[in-house]
């Protein structure tokens, strides 16, 4: 809270200090009111046996440890407050946060690691990111996360930071945390917005909503639920955008099913081929070869290969290097063509590279995928 205090705001509501999750409401320099649900934990550096020795980290828990079942993080489903899960330092003036819906549900005891190298650049940078990866007891790869650290005075800088990073994929979550500038605030224009005569004839949906489509952007941009929504279906967009300008293609259309795949489209008059989009991570590989995470989110407790796809859940996979290149362009390969998972029979590896087999022209892949169908 004292962070807060220091960036100049006014606080308006703090739950107690015995009972957690901590909740905060308050009012920034500007009149901006935030709220927050911190699910917030001790930072330490404590030596531990069969450890490495350069190791920090925080314990994710309340109450005891012989509580195996899952527990939910509260969310807020208007988008007002935002959701902070995070381990802090108060004798090194730091914290590090990860991405509450990557542990939504989580265990309460289970621990997160960090490193010295990670501390040290938080300290001398006041921000910081970086990719966690690790293995689960069971051997299986878990999801790469993003990790996010900073110093006392960037608190409300990782507010603003979590609020406009909810639910994005790990490449974009540390894209956006290498971009701060690039993080939307609520601008004076949209505290002070008023109707405005517009030159050109409005959209039909801003004459529904009486509002001109700055203010319909800057809404967007400014409410949470509104921005996952849309950010969720924009690698997407620009992916069916870019195939229906491909000669001979058909029938491109946008799926919208839960956990199948992304689009479907028919290439000169052959069958619907489908294709799922699959967001790169930020960082390059030793190879300075783009990497996907190619792996669910969860995975069923009794079949943890179920996690990993298999080449029959959709025909083509299409790799969106955004987070990597900053544009909207993506490369293409069959799925069957991906190597297959060491551990997991039928299924995929998670570690994939987009290499030279990769192609930019998807009427390649259409070809090869039709070939395959003979």
């Amino acid at each position: 809270m004292s962070a807060l205090q220091s960036a100049g705001c006014r606080i308006l509501f703090r739950s107690d200090e015995r009972r957690a999750p901590f909740v905060i409401t308050f009012e920034t320099v500007a009149g901006e009111r935030i709220g927050i649900v911190a699910y917030a934990f001790l930072a330490t550096r404590t030596p531990t046996k069969n450890r490495p020795q350069n190791e920090r980290s925080f314990q994710i828990k309340y109450g005891s440890k012989l509580d195996s079942k899952p527990h939910y993080l509260w969310s807020d489903p208007l988008g007002l407050y935002t959701t902070l899960l995070l381990g802090i330092d108060p004798s090194e003036g730091f914290f590090v946060a990860a991405d509450s819906a990557v542990h939504n549900p989580t265990k309460f005891f289970i621990r997160l690691e960090f490193k010295d190298e990670h501390a040290d650049a938080i300290r001398s940078k006041g921000w910081h990111t970086w990719e966690r990866a690790k293995r689960a007891r069971d051997g299986f790869d878990e999801p790469i996360e993003v990790l996010v650290g900073g110093t006392k005075n960037h608190f409300l800088d990782l507010i603003r930071f979590e609020r406009s990073a909810a639910k994005l994929s790990p490449g974009h979550r540390q894209l956006l945390a290498e971009k701060p500038e690039s993080i939307s605030l609520i601008t004076d224009k949209m505290l002070t917005a008023t109707s405005r005569q517009v030159a050109q004839p409005l959209h039909p949906l801003a004459r529904e909503l009486a509002l001109d489509p700055d203010q319909i952007l800057e809404l967007i941009a400014n409410a949470r639920r509104l921005k996952m929504a849309v950010r969720g279906w924009v690698a997407e967009e620009h992916l069916r955008s870019a195939l229906t300008t491909i000669p001979g293609v058909t029938k491109c259309e946008r799926l919208d099913q839960e956990g199948g795949p992304d689009i479907h489209l028919s290439y000169r008059g052959g069958r619907l081929l489908t294709i799922e989009c699959k967001n790169v991570l930020r960082r390059l590989d030793q190879s300075q070869r783009p990497r996907i995470d190619f792996q669910r989110t969860r995975a069923s407790k009794s079949n943890p290969c179920s996690r990993y796809y298999a080449a029959s859940d959709f025909d083509i996979v299409a790799g969106c290097l955004h987070a990597v290149t900053e544009k909207w362009e993506f490369r293409y390969t069959l799925t069957a063509e991906l190597p297959p998972h060491q551990e997991c029979a039928g299924k995929i590896t998670n570690n994939v590279r987009i290499d030279t087999t990769w192609v930019g022209d998807p009427a390649l892949v259409f070809k090869r995928a039709y070939a395959k169908l003979r």
